[in-house]
């Protein structure tokens, strides 16, 4: 049931006939896409492209995606075709920003979980910029920062940072990054073909409320966005409140200018709007979602400092074994029992975030030490940057891979003894220890399918 009061917001932000249309558009049930991972190469499943996502496709319906080894092993992600909008905005962006000659180009996704657009901007970066690029994925809600970090390590790119922290602790960063997305959180009218429960709690109070927290929310980051950053602001609703006179807001309250004022659109179906951008349902397949950007004027330049607070993580002697683990240069540090290497490219610039922020993850969890033996991590397995030659693989059919990630035992009666990269289709999964008569089964607990596999 749409109720009036939401009529007239959505009638005012495109449009009444626009709006006539959307209203039909939300008795129709929600599509389903997936944006592949350009870095894991898979066969991709036949479907319609995303005119704005190269790597985007839509389904004709919804697989059980549980049941796919590809899914687990990080070679696409479930993200709705609007949303992918929001990292073309970037990557046109990006192109015109440039690349910092003398040190790697620095975004933050402010509020990343569950990781959809981190996941799309880390791609996007590593196709610009290659290995220099620094990603800094941040959720404020610890429990949804743990799904992020998850996340985040299918995906396998070492160049990306997960932190845990409110807006405001951002601004100790003083003009640190060159890009700002900030996804911020919305009344969520674009959800409400997928979120009944959205529609029934909306309100023109909930609206208001969220207007303000989400002005709180980019003026408490402000101070970390560089002199001439950009930050791309976008929300998965439609009313003017919390889009375009958010933008007019920050424009002057913030000292900033608007990149995109009355633009023209190359993507049918996506509606012009006042200083950005609206996908609406019954004009794109998609669901709701808003996009526009800003560009800061003044600010301060970022000091990288000489010397910072030494890290939590223990600095160890490396043994050789460490080093031809990956094809970049690494960093190794021990946390607790596990081995982290992060890009050596981008040292200094976690340490500076650990001693100002609540880092998470960093880098690749690498393994641990237990006696003589080096267990590799689950996460070792889906680095972009592992070195394949490392270890045996053996190339699993469909049954073996679900009873891998599972966690059932599982034979490999012709496979080398020791550890062993299991693989499905070209794609690492995991690892084993091949005991000859069974296997060690490796994968984390806490990853497993925990549903019926038969």
């Amino acid at each position: 049931m749409i109720k009036e009061s939401f009529r007239k917001y959505l009638e005012e932000a495109i449009g009444r006939e626009n709006a006539l249309v959307a209203f039909s558009a939300f008795e129709e049930l929600a599509s389903v896409s997936v944006r592949y991972n350009p870095f894991k190469k898979m066969l991709r499943t036949d479907g319609e492209p995303v005119l704005w996502s190269s790597h985007g496709v839509m389904l004709p319906e919804r697989p059980v995606f549980t049941l796919d080894p590809c899914f687990h092993a990080g070679a696409y992600y479930v993200q709705d075709s609007s949303s992918m909008f929001v990292g073309e905005v970037f990557r046109n962006l990006l192109n015109e920003y440039g690349l910092p000659q003398d040190r790697p180009l620095r975004v933050l996704d402010l509020c990343a979980a569950p990781g959809g657009k981190t996941t799309d901007l880390a791609a996007s970066l590593r196709e610009k910029a290659g290995d220099g690029f620094l990603l800094v994925a941040n959720e404020v809600m610890k429990q949804r920062a743990g799904i992020l970090a998850g996340n985040v390590a299918l995906w396998g790119d070492p160049n990306v940072v997960v932190t845990s922290d409110d807006p405001k602790v951002f601004a100790s960063l003083s003009g640190y990054f060159d890009i700002i997305l900030a996804d911020v959180p919305c009344s969520g009218e674009g959800m409400f073909r997928k979120d009944e429960e959205a529609c029934e709690q909306w309100s023109e109070d909930n609206v208001a409320l969220c207007e303000g927290r989400q002005r709180r929310i980019i003026a408490d980051v402000w101070p970390a966005l560089a002199e001439g950053g950009l930050l791309i602001y976008s929300t998965c609703t439609f009313n003017r409140y919390e889009n375009d006179g958010n933008v007019r807001w920050i424009s002057e309250a913030l000292n900033a200018t608007p990149v995109f004022v009355r633009p023209e659109t190359q993507y049918p179906g996506v509606i012009a709007t006042e200083y950005g951008f609206s996908l609406v349902p019954g004009f794109v397949k998609g669901e709701g979602q808003y996009c526009s950007a800003v560009r800061k004027s003044g600010g301060e330049t970022f000091r990288q400092p000489q010397k910072g607070r030494a890290s939590k993580e223990k600095s160890m002697a490396v043994p050789e074994q460490l080093k031809k683990l990956f094809t970049v240069d690494m960093v190794f540090r021990q946390k607790g029992d596990t081995v982290i290497a992060v890009p050596a490219t981008l040292a200094m610039e976690v340490a500076c975030l650990e001693n100002r922020l609540s880092v998470i993850a960093a880098g690749c969890a690498a393994g641990s030490f237990k006696g003589r033996d080096f267990i590799p991590d689950a996460d070792l397995a889906l680095s972009l940057a592992l070195d394949r030659t490392v270890y045996p693989e053996v190339s699993v059919d469909l049954d073996t891979a679900l009873a891998y990630l599972h966690r059932d035992s599982i034979r490999l009666d012709d496979a080398p003894r020791g550890f062993v990269l299991i693989c499905y289709q070209g794609l690492p999964l995991g690892f084993v220890k091949n005991l000859g008569n069974r296997c060690n089964n490796l994968y984390p607990q806490s990853r497993r399918i925990r549903m019926d596999i038969k």
